[in-house]
């Protein structure tokens, strides 16, 4: 386990923030998880583990220890009549497991390529993209937890999947995610149903998931700026979502209000709102302010032109935040975690 004293996390967050932890871990082995801890509990500061950096704000210089995770492996674990069942350690790219599984025909995870971060981090928000949500495909998973001091294995039901939510957010800092087990049905069919990869495919006989993988990666890439060349952390707020009649009034006031049935099967429930239209119709899309600004071809995504630091992006987002509630009604959450 080896250790840095005072290191820059620049390269370890998609920001590019320059900030430091007093005590920088590199995680290699799973028995590395509870001894930082109780490093950490026996000097008696702070610490956390972070993934590949990819959901984070930081805008301060970390005390105690911070972990990185770089845990390594990925197999199929076993298979039954219906299913594959591939394990993936928690430090792996999530990228990189999309493309091994294709490559070994595990077909099911296509849709969430290009996600950034690693598979440790993928349950926490209930990573989710192009109609697909990491619930879906989730058998099991290992965790440390620092409240038994064990390890533990957790169903689908024990880590309470929704919406970029899970047991993991709601009990933040009791459990170390190690590996990640996933479900892949052999009897795998195209999902199409986010309208974008419909319309992309109308017409074409037959879809394969190399296929959907390749146009979720074009669509992405389109979308989304490379963390290399501008950082960033992908979309900063989640859509939010709001009641039937709420909805209709949005609706009413605004016609080309962008929005989703939470459940086609019943549209008198629950909407989802874009977040990004919102924020474009406030006027940010493209805006910079000091080092740090909205991305010009996804309001949805705050960026760091070089020298920003994570006040300054918070700055932002409070006047983003502001600024749709005062139009719009409607509170933005921000999907980050952050440290200030």
């Amino acid at each position: 386990m080896k250790i840095e004293l005072n290191a820059t996390l620049r390269e370890h967050n998609t920001f590019g923030f320059d900030v430091s932890a007093q005590y920088l871990v590199h995680l290699t082995e799973v028995v590395d998880v509870p001894e930082l801890i109780q490093k950490a509990q026996k000097d008696n500061v702070p610490w956390q583990i972070f993934g590949g950096g990819s959901n984070l704000v930081l805008a301060k210089d970390l005390a105690g220890y911070t972990g990185l995770m770089e845990i390594k492996g990925r197999q199929l674990l076993k298979e039954s009549a219906t299913h594959f069942y591939i394990e993936a350690m928690a430090g792996e790219s999530w990228h990189e497991l999309v493309r091994w599984s294709l490559e070994n025909n595990y077909d099911g995870l296509e849709n969430l390529a290009l996600i950034p971060g690693t598979v440790g981090a993928a349950p926490i928000q209930n990573i989710g993209a192009y109609g697909l949500e990491l619930a879906q495909v989730f058998d099991s998973l290992c965790a440390f937890d620092t409240l038994s001091n064990k390890f533990i294995k957790l169903s689908k039901e024990q880590c309470d999947f929704s919406y970029r939510n899970s047991v993991f957010k709601k009990q933040p800092g009791r459990y170390v995610v190690v590996s990640v087990c996933f479900a892949l049905s052999k009897e795998w069919k195209a999902n199409l149903s986010y309208a974008e990869l419909n319309k992309a495919f109308q017409g074409q006989e037959k879809v394969s998931a190399k296929d959907i993988f390749e146009k979720v990666c074009s669509i992405r890439q389109a979308k989304l700026p490379d963390p290399q060349v501008i950082g960033n952390a992908g979309s900063f707020f989640h859509n939010p979502v709001v009641g039937y009649q709420q909805h209709l009034e949005l609706k009413k006031q605004f016609p080309l209000l962008v929005s989703y049935p939470t459940d086609a099967s019943n549209l008198e429930g629950d909407w989802k709102l874009a977040a990004g239209w919102l924020i474009d119709q406030c006027g940010f899309k493209g805006q910079r302010q000091g080092h740090v600004g909205v991305y010009e071809k996804q309001a949805l995504v705050l960026v760091n032109h070089g020298a920003g630091t994570g006040l300054e992006l918070l700055g932002l987002a409070d006047a983003i935040k502001q600024k749709v509630k005062e139009t719009f009604g409607v509170s933005l959450t921000i999907e980050p975690i952050i440290y200030q």
